[in-house]
Formats: structure tokens, sequence, C-alpha cells
């Protein structure tokens, strides 16, 4: 692994652990030299993500839409990359990385993260996916999949492929011994 994609906030969240667990994340990809790959954005979790790496010495990489950058929201001391829309922006995100780790974000963390995993069960994403559980933040979605799984939508198989953990350690440890899904086949019936 050499870069990971982060999806996080644009804002802060309202407790600080949540500031603290983006500090640590930070600490992390620098101590383990993995660089950032992240949305290119100078304000709320993002904003302090990317300052932190940069401060600690760590590379950067931003992938920024024209339209979020045209509104002053780009961290410009990174590798910037300004594409035209969110669906390039994630696309050109995974393609520059080896994993995906959601910190606790809104609706567009969510959705990033998501479709991260969603494309790897296609077999047009190979990096794994894992959610830094802060403070328990995606205990209700880790119960979703898991009712996904029990309600045979989703196989057990390719639920062990997506990591909820509060633990920096586990998540390495999962990215390394990560192996893709099994590209499902269907048959006519």
């Amino acid at each position: 692994m050499k870069r990971i994609a982060v999806y996080c906030g644009a804002a802060s969240g309202n407790e600080k652990i949540y500031q603290e667990a983006t500090l640590q994340l930070a600490d992390w990809l620098v101590d383990n030299d993995l660089e950032l790959v992240y949305g290119g954005g100078k304000v709320g979790l993002m904003g302090m993500l990317a300052g932190e790496v940069r401060n600690k010495g760590g590379n950067v990489h931003g992938i920024i839409t024209q339209e979020l950058f045209d509104r002053g929201t780009a961290f410009e001391d990174c590798d910037l990359q300004i594409v035209p829309d969110m669906s390039v922006r994630k696309k050109t995100m995974l393609d520059l990385s080896d994993g995906c780790i959601a910190l606790p974000g809104g609706p567009g963390t969510l959705e990033e993260i998501i479709e991260a995993f969603s494309w790897a069960r296609l077999g047009d994403n190979e990096n794994p996916s894992a959610f830094f559980n802060v403070k328990g933040y995606y205990d209700p979605l880790k119960t979703m999949f898991d009712q996904m799984t029990s309600k045979e939508f989703l196989s057990s198989e390719d639920r062990e492929k997506l990591l909820f953990s509060d633990s920096l350690d586990d998540i390495r440890e999962f990215m390394e011994n990560y192996v893709p899904p099994k590209i499902r086949t269907y048959t006519n019936n």
C-alpha cells in the first residue's frame, strides 16, 4: 500500500473526538509512509486531515471539482487536481489509491465509501474499504450491512470484505490481507 483515499466531512462534527481521530489518522498515514488521497478541501475534517499530513511532512493528493474550487474551498498546499464533476473525482480518487477509509462525515462521505465497496463487488475497484468507526459513529450502518447479509441481499463472503473498526492497526491488517470479492455470476432462472 502506498496511498489511502480518505473520505471525511467538510464539517468538523460536534464532538472533539472526531477532530482527535482525524489528527490520529493523519499521523498514522505519515508514520506508515502512506500518502493521502482526498477530496481536496480546506474546511472541516478534510482541511484538518490534509493540514496535519502536510505539517508532518507527508504527501497529499487533493482531487476537487471545478465547482468547489471556484467556491474557494481548495486546500492548495498539495498536489491538487481539478476535475469536472463528482463522478470523475470519485473515480480518480479510487484510481490513485490502494485502500479507502471513511472518517465520520455526512451523506457525501457515506456515498463515496459505499460506492467504493459496491464497485469492488462489481470488479471495478480492487481497493479495500474500511470505516474508521470513531466512538461507534458507524454502528447503525454496520447493523444495516449485517441485516443485508441476514436477509440475503449481501453474501457473508462479501460482508467480510467491509471493515468497521476503531483501531487503525486493525484497519492496516485488514487492508494488507485483503483479497477483492469474487465477481458475481448470474444464472437465468
